[in-house]
Order: structure tokens, then sequence, then C-alpha cells
């Protein structure tokens, strides 16, 4: 009964929708909505009430040193600014250390590509296969010699597999990505470089072409500071 009961064709109940009297309230709320909006309520009214309780039940004797750090605006906790919180000295120290990390990643990444292109050459300058005839002696050898010319000797080609071919073209895909992240790591080590050079005391000066000192290998304009005597 089951099957020709589901073979019968049953009619697809649908919601109604807005009533055309009421379509400037927008669309009709259905059951699904509004369970998603009681949930919301719900959730937010179980935050207000843990909140209550937190502070009910709030030590008054209590203190952390962030309460001397901070104020009172209209009843709002407002942290003090950290513009100044570090000194001059430190902020020169965190941007050489990241400097170096940088400039890590930048020798890790030149690596990497000349592993990879080395690979990629030794794949593509296969020497091709010749067919080679042994002789037992130079009358023979003469022999086979005249009678296969360098241009009728048979070469044996193999067809590269599909599966090959993939990996050859994926390994070209890698190489050119990391031959752009090379070339963005090396321009924001020589952006970090500048800035560091022109936060140092002392007048600045344009370097010529011979004083220039790259360790990335690339040409670039830097800044140095001299003192004052």
């Amino acid at each position: 009964m089951s099957s020709l009961r589901n073979a019968i064709p049953s009619r697809a109940h649908k919601e109604r929708s807005q009533p055309s009297a009421r379509k400037k309230f927008g669309l009709l709320e259905k059951h699904k909505d509004y369970v998603q909006r009681a949930k919301a309520f719900h959730r937010k009214e179980d935050t207000l009430r843990k909140l209550k309780e937190k502070a009910a039940n709030r030590n008054e004797d209590e203190f952390y040193f962030k309460m001397s750090r901070t104020k009172t605006v209209d009843g709002v906790h407002r942290p003090e600014s950290e513009a100044n919180k570090y000194s001059q000295e430190e902020l020169m120290l965190m941007k050489t250390q990241d400097m170096g990390y940088i400039l890590q990643k930048v020798q890790s990444e030149r690596k990497k590509i000349d592993r990879l292109t080395a690979s990629l050459h030794s794949i593509d300058n296969q020497p091709a296969n010749k067919h080679v005839f042994f002789a037992e002696d130079r009358e023979e050898a003469k022999e086979l010699q005249s009678r296969y010319s360098k241009s009728e000797i048979p070469r044996t080609t193999y067809k590269i597999p599909a599966v090959i071919k993939r990996k050859t073209a994926g390994s070209y895909k890698e190489l050119e990505a990391r031959k752009n992240r090379l070339s963005q790591l090396e321009k924001i080590y020589m952006d970090m470089a500048m800035k560091k050079e022109l936060q140092k005391n002392g007048r600045k000066r344009k370097l010529t072409e011979d004083e220039i000192v790259c360790p990335t290998n690339q040409p670039v304009y830097k800044w140095r500071a001299e003192r004052k005597r």
C-alpha cells in the first residue's frame, strides 16, 4: 500500500504569502524565521543575565592594574592610548628583527627556486637515446658503418606519460609562483630598510650607485644617516 500511495502524485502545500493589503509590511514571517529570531532573543537574554550575575557577585575590594590605566567616560571604560607604548630604541629593535626574518625568507625562497630550476633543467635537457651496434672486429664495424648511415640509424623515442606532463606543468607553475613571492619579499625588505634608515638621527643624503649595498642583489636607492659633528 505504501508503494501505491507514493505512486499517486500529491499536491505540494505552499505557505501563504503576505496578503496584498499588508504588502507594505514586507515579507510574511514564517515559522522558521520566528524560530531563528526567538533563539537570538534568548541568547541575548542569557548573556545579559550572566553579566548581571557577575556584576552582583563582584568583589568591591578587587583591584587589577588596568583600573589605573583606564578612565570612565559617561559610564564607559576607555583605555589610554597605546601610541607611545614603546620607545624609539624598542621600535628600532623590533624593525631589525622583522627585517632579519624577511631576509631569511628571501634566502630560503632563493634556494628553493634554484633547486626547482635545476630539477626542471635536468628534465628538459635529457639526452636523446641512440641505437648502438656491437661488432666483433674492425671489418664488421666498417660493414655496419657503411650499411647504416647516421641518417638511417633509428632512434628510440618514448612517449612521455600524461602523469609526468602534469607534474612538470605543476612544477613550472610552482616556480613562477615562487619567483613572484621572491620579488614581493625583496620589495618588502627594501621598504623596511628604507624606513629604518630614515628613522636614524642625522642629515640624510642620497647614495650614489657605487655606495649602494643591497643584500638581496637588487638595485635600490637607500638613505644613509650622517651624524652631526
